[in-house]
């Protein structure tokens, strides 16, 4: 009897009248995949491995002096909100 089985969904096959790519126009993917090692489906210690070889090929040292001011910056911040006695420093 049809009690027990489940209602199975419908299939279709369409294809987009005016689409001329060679993969799916349906698959979803990030904007930047292509170039990302990171992405890879790895264990932790692999995806460590290939974080550490991407920031030691990636030598953009102007953005990397740009965060580390920011981050020091916000940090002196936060200690000064926090009535933190700086001299201990000094």
């Amino acid at each position: 009897m049809g009690i027990f089985k489940t209602k199975q969904n419908k299939k279709y096959n369409y294809t987009p009248r005016f689409y001329k790519g060679e993969r799916s126009p349906f698959e979803i993917k990030h904007k930047f995949d292509d170039h990302r090692v990171t992405i890879q489906k790895t264990n932790l210690k692999g995806k460590i491995n290939n974080a550490v070889d991407d920031l030691k090929t990636n030598h953009n040292t102007s953005a990397n002096r740009r965060v580390s001011i920011i981050i020091l910056i916000l940090i002196f911040v936060f200690l000064w909100i926090i009535d933190f006695d700086l001299s201990i420093f000094f």
